[in-house]
Formats: structure tokens, sequence, C-alpha cells
């Protein structure tokens, strides 16, 4: 064993003042121990990877949540694997497998259920913010029906009726708040006016649903829209072409984003309680891989956080 790995590890066989000099040349050459390499000693590698998109802002507060939740677990470390353009998530979770992670947590994968299930079992697999029928794998992800009927039942407590849906097209969850917006509106007695505009999950997406909705006669006065960005693009570009929040549509996105309340006009969104969210996948992901709990689902319950977006309904669309 290395007179180093004696000192850095705090093992005996050093003098004190042997650990002095030690620590001391350390830093003179910038020498940090490979906490790496200590995990490859181990059984336990300590790692849990994350899949995650870097075109998504809300995987990206995902992500630091995960951090945040990890400071907890000091024999724990994450090992980020990102999703872009011609790389995918059984790609990017291949990579993490050579890294010897004890278990994945995948946020909003695109690929198929079947594709998952079968990463599932090589090691533990957690599912972060989508709704899949699986039962090997574990899934944490907000109730997406809830969340979009508590935007509904918001926007007709202004008293608005011709409310439209801008969805996330085939974006992990959009087909749950389609479901949600539309069940409410027919509980509320809207079904009549129900509107379902094709979207997606980016501000370039609401932007061009926003084309579609100033053609609609008559216009939506609401829209409850797919995610935060999505609706930021709508808003903005309804607002530079003369529709503006709230006076003449009121908005509502989706995933309470830091976008959302730094906004022109703060949005009123949909939370998926981030924190909460994080701290159980990571805490699913470390007590699956160390054999302490079977895969199972867990539905977080959405809240509504409300901002300046929304307005009474004042007959400004007719």
């Amino acid at each position: 064993m290395s007179l180093a790995s004696i000192v850095f590890r705090d093992a005996p066989g050093a003098s004190d003042a042997t650990r002095v000099r030690v620590r001391a040349a350390a830093e003179r050459i910038g020498y940090r121990p490979d906490s790496r390499a200590r995990w490859l000693r181990r059984a336990q590698s300590g790692l849990i990877g994350v899949v995650f998109n870097v075109r998504q802002q809300f995987h990206a507060g995902l992500v630091e949540g995960l951090y945040q939740a990890a400071e907890t677990m000091p024999d724990i470390d994450l090992a980020l694997a990102a999703v872009y353009p011609g790389r995918d998530d059984a790609r990017a979770a291949e990579g993490l497998l050579r890294e010897r992670c004890e278990a994945l947590i995948m946020i909003g994968p695109f690929i198929p259920t079947g594709r998952i299930a079968r990463l599932a079992q090589e090691v533990p697999v957690v599912v972060v913010a989508r709704a899949l029928r699986a039962p090997s794998v574990d899934r944490v992800r907000v109730d997406d029906r809830r969340g979009c009927a508590l935007a509904v039942d918001h926007l007709v407590s202004l008293g608005h009726t011709r409310i439209a849906h801008v969805d996330g097209g085939d974006a992990p969850g959009a087909a749950e708040r389609r479901r949600g917006y539309l069940q409410r509106m027919r509980a509320h007695g809207l079904e009549e006016f129900a509107d379902v505009i094709g979207g997606g999950a980016t501000a370039h997406d609401g932007a061009v649903a926003g084309r579609v909705l100033l053609q609609r006669e008559p216009r939506p006065t609401a829209v409850a829209v797919f995610n935060d960005l999505a609706a930021i693009g709508l808003m903005n570009w309804l607002g530079f072409h003369g529709v503006r929040a709230p006076e003449a549509v009121s908005i509502t996105g989706f995933d309470d984003t830091a976008e959302a309340a730094g906004a022109t006009v703060p949005l009123t969104s949909v939370s998926q309680e981030l924190e909460l969210m994080t701290s159980t996948a990571l805490t699913r992901a470390v007590d699956r891989a160390r054999g302490r709990c079977e895969p199972g689902e867990v539905v977080i319950e959405p809240r509504l956080v409300v901002r300046d977006s929304c307005a009474p309904y004042s007959g400004s669309g007719d």
C-alpha cells in the first residue's frame, strides 16, 4: 500500500509529521485522490448513472435536484450521460453501464418501454417523469392528468370557457396531460369548446401553435400548454402579434421551471414538486441497487403555482 493511499484514506501506518508532509506535497502538485479508483476496489461502486436530455430545461432542474439529494448520501456520487440529437437514451445508458454504475436514473426517456426493460435486466432502472408499463422498472412521476386538470380548473374559476390545450406531441407525459385536459373539460360541461392544438416541448413549438391559435374563430381566451418552454414561446409569439397575456389570453404552463417565474409575464405553472421527485428517485435507485426493495411506482401529487399570466375572463377574446 502506497504512503499516499495511507494518508488520504486516514489509515494506520504513517506518523502525524509524515501525513502533514504528504498532504503539503500533494497540494503543491495539485494531486487529488481518485475516488472512482477507490470505488472500483469495492463490491459497490457508489455510482448512480443519470441519463438526461441536454435540450430540456426541466431535465437540468432535475439533475440539480439529484445532486442536492446526493449531498445527503456520503457514499453516493452521480455519473451523467447526455441525450442529444443523434445520441438516444439507450446509447447514453450503455456508457454509464461501462462506468460500473449500480443503478440508472433515466429522466423522461423517449426510447420504447421494451428497451428500458432490457436495460433493467442488467441494472436497476428508475424512470423519472414518464408513465410506462414495465413491472421490472421503477417509476417516479407526477400525476400528469391531475396536473392538467388543475390548470383547467383554475382557468374555469376565472370565467373562461373557450380553453385550448397545446399538447406535447410525442413527448413523455403528453398523452396523459392531453387526457387530463379533455376529461376536465367534459367534467365542467365544456366539451364543445375543447380544442387540442398540436405542439411539442420547445419554445418554437409554442410559437407554431400560436399561429394556429390566431386562426381560430372564435379565438380561445385561455390556453393550458404542455410545458413552460412551449407556453413561453406561445406567449411571446402572441404578444409580438398584439395578443398579450393576461389581458387578451390567459396562459398556463407545466413544470414550474425558473424560466416560468422569470418570464416577462410570470407564468402560472403546474409544479412537479421537483425536490420530492428527485429525492425519491435517488433513494429508490440506491435501495434497488442494494437489494432493499422491489420495483414499484411512486406518483407525486402536482401543485398549481399561480402567477401573472392568467386573469379573469373579460370578453376581449370575442
